[in-house]
């Protein structure tokens, strides 16, 4: 058991196969992050649609580990609408938590948490995910059988198995976690190997895996955290679980593969092999840049301006008045985020009267929101029109398999 016990054991830190690949995803990466936060002009906007993207994260996020949740079961957890199955309301919970943990991520700065590498800082998301959990859910068990406690933000003190793989002795994840921060915090990796050494970590924590249960949540929040801090996660316009919950077997199987021993003299100078942890990173970027461009796709304002008319057209069949100028006011409001009232009468070039029964049917159908009774309106995206404007954002399957 030497082997887990000695940080080394986990070297190399960073892969040195697949080195072209992976710098030219990089470049790439960059400059789509770059191109996807140009194409909204409105913070407001950019808000809601960051909003939208975290529900979407904790659905995959959930669907990753294993947990099936309906987009409205999500909205109604946010409403604190839970439901009377137990695994159905369990399930809620998750998605919950992961949305309130990740929007707290995306608030704190350097001043709250400096070394978002440290032991410290990786235990505190683990500490916030688990305290939104109800009691009951703090509890997990054994291969065996056998039920423990999982305590908010605190390290296992016992030996794991993890398919083929076993963690190091529990008794060494200090020193573990404190050579991951010395190696992966060090300004000494240049910004052109951060997005390698994001990919990196994310598997290296995996194989460390510090806490009795909520690893793979942890982690998909910390890998989030990274890309938040190193100003890449286009201002939560995109979200990475997606892209591994789509490509979840493989997922898997490459932080399996990285977990193994060198293959022979010529796969790194590490314990771990070295073309393993790249084939895991190329994969991991290639999924950054594949969701980047998918969310590109989707913010391009001619088409989301088309995508509005649609549904109008089509969808919301019910409203019997006003739809035409509901749509002309939505699509104003999704170009600048927020207008004034007297924007409205402008916009449909109806009367006062009229111009008012049409923000007071906005307002009531969630088309836009106001924070006041007479203040401006602003942009909103009512569960009903997301999938119009957002299509394909959710993935109707079932995993078999988790990463706990």
């Amino acid at each position: 058991m030497d082997v887990y016990r000695h940080p080394r054991s986990m070297e190399p830190l960073m892969p040195g196969a697949r080195g072209r690949a992976l710098a030219e995803l990089t470049c790439q990466i960059l400059s789509a992050c770059g191109g996807l936060a140009a194409q909204v002009h409105s913070p407001i906007v950019l808000q809601a649609i960051a909003a939208i993207v975290r529900e979407m994260n904790c659905y995959y996020s959930n669907l990753i580990e294993g947990h099936r949740t309906l987009p409205r079961d999500i909205e109604r957890a946010m409403r604190q609408d839970f439901s009377h199955d137990t695994i159905q309301r369990q399930n809620q919970h998750l998605g919950l938590a992961h949305i309130q943990v990740e929007e707290l991520l995306s608030k704190r700065g350097p001043e709250d948490h400096p070394d978002v590498y440290s032991q410290e800082f990786i235990r505190s998301v683990h500490r916030d995910f688990y305290t939104r959990l109800p009691d009951i859910m703090h509890w997990a068990h054994t291969a065996s059988g056998k039920a423990y406690r999982i305590e908010p933000g605190q390290l296992r003190d016992y030996m794991v198995v993890v398919g083929q793989h076993t963690p190091p002795d529990s008794t060494a994840l200090p020193e573990f976690l404190h050579r991951f921060q010395e190696f992966y915090g060090s300004p000494e990796i240049v910004e052109t190997q951060r997005l390698i050494a994001i990919a990196a970590a994310h598997h290296r924590l995996a194989w460390i895996h510090p806490f009795g249960d909520g690893n793979g949540r942890v982690i998909r929040l910390h890998s989030q955290a990274l890309l938040l801090r190193h100003g890449i996660a286009g201002h939560g316009l995109w979200t990475l679980s997606r892209g591994l919950a789509r490509q979840r077997q493989r997922y898997f199987a490459l932080l399996a593969a990285a977990d193994l021993g060198r293959r022979n003299d010529l796969d790194g100078r590490g314990n771990l092999s070295d073309a393993a942890l790249g084939e895991f990173c190329v994969f991991f970027l290639e999924t950054m840049l594949d969701q980047v461009r998918f969310m590109s796709g989707m913010l391009e304002l001619p088409t989301l301006r088309a995508r509005i008319e649609r549904h109008f057209q089509f969808q919301d069949l019910h409203l019997r008045r006003y739809r035409e100028e509901l749509m002309k006011t939505t699509r104003v409001l999704v170009d600048e985020g927020e207008i004034v009232r007297t924007r409205v009468q402008e916009i449909t070039g109806k009367g006062p009267t009229v111009t008012a029964e049409i923000i007071k049917l906005g307002l009531a159908e969630g088309y836009f929101t106001t924070p006041s009774p007479k203040g401006p309106l602003r942009v909103a995206f009512p569960p009903g029109i997301r999938e119009s404007c957002f299509p394909n954002l959710y993935l109707e399957s079932t995993p078999e398999n988790s990463l706990t």
